[in-house]
């Protein structure tokens, strides 16, 4: 099955054929799990997320166009494509859960203490406001300010995993944060100018609690 395009192995996988997918899977799996793990960081279920993404490829039948030229390279990088979109989307689904559990585990706490009333709800409402305007951001500046504010990744780590320069991950950090501010000013009665700034490319931020960075 060595000799078969990825085209053709996934087109016989549907059709039934055994040992397909196996083939599949040891031709990407090393490299979904690269990008997975670059995400989430080590002690993390970047493993669980790369099974779900093939497990995701068996139920929708993925359809590689071959008129979009290239013949067998033309599809598989189709499939890479593909493949890497669906990691990274679910990857950051995870940072994201992972920003609202640490909210809850805080408001519990919080309710326990029997302490802080307003200043939590104050709390609550902003990180939900946050999360909301993030996702009304353009995708690449969502990505990589997730990456930088709830996942606390390095500029380097960001560029890494999202394969832009330095420079550029600081200039869409910077930018992102300036549309966050002017945003959540009315909603949250702030001076944009109050919002953190762009921290230097080379500042490292602390690491995140469970191994999810």
């Amino acid at each position: 099955m060595k000799d078969l395009s990825d085209g053709e192995l996934l087109r016989a996988h549907y059709l039934g054929r055994r040992g397909t997918f196996t083939e599949l899977v040891t031709r990407h799996q090393r490299a979904l799990l690269a990008h997975a793990r670059g995400i989430l960081g080590p002690g993390s279920v970047y493993e669980d997320v790369v099974q779900e993404v093939f497990l995701r490829l068996t139920r929708e039948r993925l359809v590689l166009s071959v008129e979009a030229g290239g013949g067998p390279e033309g599809e598989r990088k189709q499939l890479q494509a593909w493949l890497h979109k669906v990691t990274r989307n679910a990857c950051m689904d995870i940072i994201r859960s992972e920003s609202r559990r640490r909210a809850r585990e805080n408001e519990r706490a919080s309710r326990e203490g029997f302490a802080g009333g307003l200043e939590l709800v104050e709390e609550r409402d902003t990180i939900a406001a946050v999360e909301r305007e993030l996702e009304r951001l353009a995708d690449d500046q969502r990505e990589v300010l997730s990456l930088r504010l709830i996942a606390e990744r390095s500029y380097r780590e960001i560029a890494e995993i999202t394969g832009k320069k330095v420079g550029t991950v600081g200039w869409l950090v910077s930018e992102g944060l300036k549309v966050l501010g002017e945003r959540l000013a009315p909603a949250l009665a702030l001076d944009p100018r109050g919002m953190p700034s762009a921290p230097s490319p080379t500042e490292r931020p602390r690491a995140m609690d469970g191994g999810s960075r």
